[in-house]
């Protein structure tokens, strides 16, 4: 799989690298509990790596939560 550069995976979590990385270690918890792969990739590659994958290709995204004020 090729190099994601750390600028594009910030640009998909609205410039926050906090942001993104509760975002992919989320989307990796869900795939090592099995939860089917929205890119396709080698068996071999780890979940976290997979998450981040997913995330630069724009199939996984945050959401902004709605607050009660």
């Amino acid at each position: 799989m090729p190099y994601i550069p750390l600028e594009n995976l910030v640009d998909k979590s609205n410039n926050s690298i906090y942001k993104l990385v509760i975002l992919a270690s989320k989307r990796a918890l869900e795939i090592a509990e099995g939860q089917p792969k929205l890119v396709d990739v080698d068996s071999s590659i780890k979940p976290s790596t997979i998450a981040l994958h997913e995330i630069a290709e724009g199939k996984v995204q945050s959401r902004k939560i709605k607050t009660k004020e």
